[in-house]
């Protein structure tokens, strides 16, 4: 495996998948790998008018805005569309700005017309907040879910490797796309930065995924062995599984993603990142004898249970231990609540 100067690798493709009448299967919708679906959303308008100009694209979304304010990221051009932390990671690269969406779109045209182009992003922003109307004007079939759907809006920028939670449906409406993913057992080769304090709420791998430093992260290496590499066009749409690292790089002067998240999971679910940062809080500084105590416990009853475990508990005394329903987790939650309440 050869990286260039410019950061390209000969990665995996991710793999491609056909489907009949615009609607993913139910069973690739909860698919534990990535795939690719080219031409999903060809029918959109959006689609349509980016490919028709920038311009009309731009247009297009104008017809939709209705004046709520959006938050946008703002980089000089020296970021080369990198946004990121600044040299000692005690602050970022770009500024936030909360402006109408009007003002960014001039913003944007502007920029086009400039040889050192700074950078701008409107990211993870609520279609039906900012742009009522879009969304049924191109609609797609994702069964009886009922995703949180956004729009990202920008130029040529890279955002790094990341991971949500939730399984993600990504179109790339206006411009081009290219994802990089990485299976969630490459967590120890993607030298993540800080956990509560990052770009955009998730940590993010400092490796440079256009150019990595291989001499100060030689370990990105073999996560580059695990590496799947995917090139959307507008109309393409990529399937990222919950959990999977993936870094983003826009490809085009004008760029709109659409995407779509949902849990497989109750609503009543809190986000297991509440745990991992408790557990930073009560576990990690124990002497290694314990830790390895607390790790078999999790094992026992979280990661590995089974009824045996539990089948010398009748089923009315089993209280935490017993299936989860939404009441079982507001009484779970209060309790934990006056135990941090200490």
């Amino acid at each position: 495996m050869n990286v260039s100067s410019e950061g390209t690798t000969s990665l995996t493709r991710v793999r491609e998948i056909a489907v009949e009448r615009g609607a993913i299967p139910e069973e690739m919708l909860r698919a534990t790998r990535p795939f690719v679906v080219r031409g999903l959303a060809a029918d959109w308008p959006l689609v349509r008018a980016g490919r028709e100009s920038l311009e009309a694209a731009e247009a297009y979304l104008r017809r939709f805005y209705r004046g709520a304010p959006v938050r946008a990221m703002l980089g000089p051009p020296e970021i080369e569309g990198r946004f990121f932390y600044n040299a000692d990671l005690s602050g970022f690269n770009y500024h936030n700005i909360q402006a109408r969406l009007t003002e960014v779109l001039d913003q944007l045209a502007i920029q086009r017309t400039r040889t050192r182009q700074g950078a701008i992003y409107v990211g993870s922003t609520s279609i039906d907040g900012a742009l009522p109307g879009l969304r049924a004007e191109n609609p797609i079939d994702l069964g009886a879910r009922d995703p949180l759907a956004s729009i990202w809006i920008g130029n040529r920028t890279r955002i790094a490797a990341h991971y949500d939670l939730p399984d993600n449906v990504a179109v790339a409406a206006v411009g081009a796309r290219r994802f990089t993913l990485f299976p969630p057992e490459q967590l120890h080769n993607l030298y993540v930065g800080p956990l509560d304090f990052n770009p955009a709420g998730q940590a993010i791998s400092l490796v440079d995924h256009a150019n990595p430093d291989l001499e100060r992260f030689p370990r990105y290496v073999e996560a580059l062995r695990h590496a799947e590499v995917a090139e959307l066009e507008a109309g393409d749409a990529i399937f990222i599984p919950s959990m999977w690292w993936h870094a983003v790089e826009a490809l085009a002067p004008f760029n709109v993603l659409v995407n779509y998240w949902w849990r497989q999971s109750p609503a009543w679910m809190d986000s297991p990142t509440n745990a991992l940062m408790l557990a930073l809080l009560t576990m990690r500084e124990l002497p290694e004898a314990q830790r390895a105590a607390w790790q078999e416990i999790f094992r026992h009853y979280i990661f590995e249970p089974d009824e045996a475990s539990l089948a010398h508990l009748p089923q009315n005394a089993r209280y935490a231990l017993a299936p989860l329903n939404a009441q079982g987790a507001h009484v779970l939650r209060g309790q934990l609540l006056k135990r941090l309440d200490k």
